[in-house]
């Protein structure tokens, strides 16, 4: 038998008019801006438009520890919102936008798999409306509006060692992790050490995704702090009268882009930062559009349960004011036997062959990590739905143990074939999460906002990653009573660690216990709206393997894209 690729079964499915998916949701064409016929953005009136309307079901689709596997987040979200219309449900998907980075590094494009993927693939993974291209100019202005001031003899008297504000670039490239810049002539500008990170990595992403409209997204781009002057005051782009340009390159990367799944169901794709320094998250305003217009709006939160979704409940919702009915927790029986400790997964290498064989005790082992992440969900008064993602090597009695552990746990469970069967095979997926979503929700936040920037660290970590408590290093110390004196004390936290494991250390694995969290560093992402601790060695600009997707993506003979995952 002939096994498509994703991108072939891509080109195979039918399309319908954009036009037609919008209105479908309801969104008429006075909201939308099309990009040709399967694109379009939605202009920011659709917000208010329907405020009449009842809203949505609200679930959030995240995961247990990943693993290097990938556990399948992505396409389980698409797959449940193709379930849902099959069981006769109105469903839309928002989504976050995929890098290029990883597109054509090791992982490979975001467009979800299979017979539940969005449409169209190759637009999804390579620029699509130019967002992330907006995301990069404007970060980038900023930097060279610094670089100038220093130039320009200084007048707001910035530290140049305090200055924290690099520049970014989408795609992975090492070599730019630390650079030198001004070098040459005295009129080439003032020499110092910066470096690059990844676009996902820019705090404009981050304030793109938290916006609420063009006014707050001017107003917290101003707020951005980007170093010290000499008497250690906060220097903002506001101060560099850098903001006002760096709004309206971003006016339309503010508007969500609207496209569809494999199955016609309407996906609004929307920012896209770093999950684990950063949010995690795609846009409020797409949560916003899509709450009015569905009977079901799924968003995905990036990697597991003690990441994304923790900053889903902590941040993002405490912007939004939307609260979730139900969270959708993906697993594989291989991730269950990853976690187990008992054997080493490899990204681009074929799987350990014990793992391919029939042993539930391997799933046994791995279960403390999928309990955790359950207990993680409750914690924030949320129903769990334990979503098992099935793969054709799966054996009856592994699948038997998952679905043991979730009810055991107290959580809805179904096992889901979308990849290979589309909606169908996601159905009673979607039964589960629409049983779910009748149960009585109690949310609640880890802290409260009055309580110390340190208190919030320490009830992240001891309540969602089950750290016996942490260890706050003298620097950072220093520099939190510092953010408390400048008006940071009310910002919420995200905590900056390996996505790898539930602690700060990415050998841990399952459910580890009787560790404490070191917090090394910590900065404020002042625009954005929180303060962030360092845990660990953050990579915020990758590298590329020794043979990235990037060999391998090419044009045929007729002008097609090949090569794209």
């Amino acid at each position: 038998m002939t096994v498509l690729s994703d991108l072939e079964i891509a080109r195979a499915a039918h399309t319908d008019p954009i036009g037609e998916v919008a209105a479908r949701a309801g969104i008429g064409p006075e909201h939308l801006e099309l990009y040709g016929n399967d694109v379009a953005k939605i202009s920011l009136d659709a917000v208010t438009a329907h405020e009449d309307r009842p809203r949505a079901k609200y679930i959030v689709v995240t995961a247990i520890t990943p693993t290097p596997l990938g556990e399948g987040k992505t396409t389980t979200a698409v797959g449940i919102a193709q379930g849902l219309e099959r069981i006769g449900r109105r469903s839309m998907l928002a989504l976050r936008q995929p890098s290029m980075g990883p597109t054509f590094g090791i992982k490979g494009g975001a467009a979800g798999a299979g017979h539940s993927q969005v449409l169209p693939m190759e637009k999804l993974n390579l620029h699509l409306t130019g967002d992330f291209h907006a995301i990069t100019a404007a970060h980038n202005l900023l930097a060279a509006m610094i670089d100038n001031h220093l130039h320009q003899g200084n007048e707001l008297d910035i530290e140049p060692h305090s200055v924290s504000w690099r520049r970014v670039v989408d795609i992975n490239d090492r070599a730019l992790r630390n650079v030198i810049v001004g070098l040459g002539s005295r009129i080439d500008g003032v020499p110092r050490e910066t470096g690059f990170d990844i676009t996902a990595a820019s705090e404009v992403g981050v304030i793109l995704s938290l916006a609420t409209s063009l006014k707050d997204l001017r107003a917290r781009l101003g707020r951005i702090v980007i170093g010290y002057n000499r008497a250690k005051q906060p220097v903002t782009a506001e101060d560099l009268h850098a903001a006002g340009s760096m709004t309206v390159i971003l006016r339309d990367a503010l508007k969500p882009n609207l496209l569809q799944t494999t199955e016609n169901t309407p996906v609004l794709i929307h920012t896209g930062p770093f999950g684990n320094i950063a949010t995690g998250n795609s846009s409020v305003v797409a949560d916003q559009i899509g709450i009015t217009s569905s009977d079901y709006l799924l968003t995905e939160a990036g990697f597991g349960s003690d990441m994304g979704a923790e900053r889903f409940f902590n941040v993002k919702c405490r912007v939004s004011g939307l609260h979730p009915d139900a969270a959708v927790m993906v697993v594989t029986v291989r991730a269950l036997k990853t976690h187990s400790g008992r054997y080493t997964v490899v990204p681009g290498k074929p799987l350990p062959e014990g793992m391919t064989l029939d042993n539930p005790d391997d799933v046994w082992a791995g279960a403390p990590n999928l309990r955790r992440h359950i207990e993680i969900v409750r914690g924030f008064g949320v129903t769990p739905v334990v979503a098992l993602n099935l793969f054709p090597g799966d054996h009856d009695d592994e699948i038997d143990v998952v679905r043991r552990i979730a009810e055991e746990c107290g959580a809805h469970f179904a096992a889901s074939t979308h990849v290979v069967d589309g909606g169908a095979g996601a159905a009673e997926l979607a039964r589960a999460v629409v049983a779910a979503c009748q149960e009585p929700t109690r949310f609640r936040y880890t802290y409260r906002l009055e309580a110390s920037l340190a208190d919030k660290i320490e009830a992240v970590a001891t309540g969602v990653y089950g750290a016996d408590g942490i260890d706050i290093a003298p620097a950072a110390a220093k520099e939190l009573t510092h953010f408390q004196q400048l008006g940071y004390g009310h910002f919420p936290v995200v905590i900056a660690k390996t996505h790898l494991s539930l602690s700060h250390d990415a050998a841990l694995k399952g459910a580890p216990t009787g560790w404490r969290l070191p917090v090394r560093e910590v900065r404020a992402a002042v625009g954005a709206g929180y303060v962030y601790a360092i845990c660990g060695d953050m990579r915020t600009m990758p590298g590329l393997g020794r043979h990235p997707a990037a060999e391998r993506i090419d044009i045929d003979e007729n002008g097609e894209t090949v090569g794209l995952f």
